[in-house]
């Protein structure tokens, strides 16, 4: 059987806001999940619009599309193509189970949920010719997931080859999340055994790994067992985290003897009113500076991720992030527009208020204001987002913002890793159009060799208000 996948392009891949390598950075480890289901004997093809051209003048037995909210237009492109020559189509991800009525129109098949349990039983299905419509996961377990086919993977194209995920979703339930809806009917956080885990590490060359999972601390027994196993592994990652589990327990010290340099926080918003519009428990009443000071003592660096637009945004808003950003050394950040996707509690909230503006799904990319907001305008908004990233990766903010550290290596190692990833794009294109990003990870590697420090106590207490923000 000769089967095809294929990730669609996101609309903001394409747009004047396109930043090459930051669409080149994982491969599309859901559908190489997938297609370890597949016999030995299928003629498989992954294909990966953000960094080649999908060639669309074949004709499988099977073509399997991913379709998240800003591809989903390209993606029923694609399969209302491939349906028309005979092909056999499916559809599944999270823009698909969020709309599945939308979706089905487009496809013989759709998937609801993770597919860990229903693409081998559609797979079987298909080869007895009695697929069914609609397949909906129940069963939420990572045992026995065979491992992924990183044979189909064309490493050279991505800056982040090694990427993995060890577990699925996540505890929290903030309602501006596609999980809960994604995760319906079932476990909503569940994680691979650690043996599974570490064998899969082992089976990647080289010693850089991001770990993609939404929450890598999300189960403190797994996730203690995990660093444990890759203690000897000479490994060093980059992962998401809470504010609540960096502050929790010794378990980020314990990341970081595994090899944790780097870390991906959602902070989101400084103002409680917002966390609990929002749902984000684990940030409310959170001393956020007592946070990034226990990961710099640590030697681990800082990408912040931040929302702009909720309720209780003013104008202010964008350099106050900014300024706190700066201030307190966090290496890169990354700013959002809110945006309420729909099967989101958000979005279902802002639906029966009147608010949603618009379900043009190409400008629901973060970067565009969908919704009526409260204290600002839609064009200040808009504004002020891209003023956040134009100032936070100003060359003097760089500066300021590596000089907060307290080792030399340290604040080299910020000027290198903020300045290179935002201030160097045509190298980053030269080496995306010359097929030559996998050069570049000893480079990474290297920047995400450890800090030597002597970290002392993290205080219980909150600072003093002039050096400190709590949130009460």
């Amino acid at each position: 059987m000769k089967v095809k996948m294929i990730l669609p392009a996101l609309t903001e891949a394409e747009s004047p806001f396109w930043r090459p390598i930051k669409y080149s950075l994982f491969p599309p480890l859901g559908l190489a999940t997938l297609a370890s289901y597949l016999s030995p004997y299928d003629e498989v093809e992954l294909q990966d619009q953000h960094v080649e051209r999908v060639n669309l003048d074949d004709r499988p037995d099977l073509v399997v599309i991913q379709v998240y909210i800003t591809n989903a237009y390209r993606a029923y492109a694609f399969a209302d193509h491939y349906r028309a020559r005979g092909v056999y189509v499916v559809l599944g991800g999270l823009h698909v189970t969020s709309l599945p009525e939308e979706a089905a129109p487009h496809a013989d098949t759709i998937f609801l949920g993770p597919g860990e349990d229903t693409f081998p039983q559609f797979l079987r299905d298909f080869r007895a010719k009695r697929p069914q419509k609609r397949y909906s996961s129940a069963v939420r377990t990572l045992a026995g997931v065979p491992p992924i086919r990183r044979d189909l993977i064309k490493r050279h194209l991505y800056l982040v080859p090694n990427s993995i995920v060890v577990t699925r979703g996540c505890p929290h339930h903030c309602t501006f999340c596609y999980k809960d809806a994604f995760f319906e009917g079932g476990k909503t956080f569940y994680t691979q055994t650690v043996d599974d885990a570490l064998a899969e590490i082992d089976r990647l060359p080289g010693r850089h790994l991001y770990f993609l999972d939404d929450h890598l601390l999300g189960n403190v027994k797994f996730a203690s067992a995990l660093f444990e196993g890759m203690k000897g592994m000479n490994r060093v990652f980059q992962g998401a985290a809470t504010i609540d589990s960096i502050l929790r327990g010794d378990l980020i010290e314990k990341a970081a003897e595994a090899g944790l340099r780097s870390l991906f926080v959602g902070f989101e918003t400084f103002s409680p009113e917002n966390l609990r519009q929002s749902n984000k428990k684990q940030n409310l009443q959170k001393d956020y500076q007592r946070a990034v000071k226990r990961l710099h003592s640590l030697g681990v660096m800082i990408n912040g991720s931040f929302v702009f637009g909720l309720d209780d945004d003013d104008a202010d808003v964008f350099k106050r992030t900014v300024d706190w950003g700066v201030s307190n050394g966090i290496t890169t950040s990354t700013y959002h527009i809110l945006t309420p996707y729909p099967g989101t509690a958000l979005y279902a909230d802002m639906q029966r208020q009147g608010r949603i503006l618009t379900d043009n799904w190409d400008r629901y990319d973060t970067r565009h204001v969908v919704y009526q907001t409260r204290r600002m305008s839609a064009e200040t908004l808009e504004e002020g987002y891209h003023w956040a990233y134009r100032e936070f990766y100003r060359w003097s903010n760089i500066t300021k913002a590596s000089l907060t550290h307290d080792s030399a290596k340290h604040m080299l190692k910020h000027f290198l890793y903020s300045g290179g990833w935002k201030k160097f794009e045509s190298l980053w294109n030269f080496l995306i159009k010359t097929r030559s990003l996998e050069n570049m990870l000893p480079l990474l590697e290297a920047i995400l060799s450890k800090v030597r420090t002597n970290p002392g106590p993290v205080p219980e207490q909150p600072l003093p208000a002039a050096t400190t923000l709590t949130l009460q």
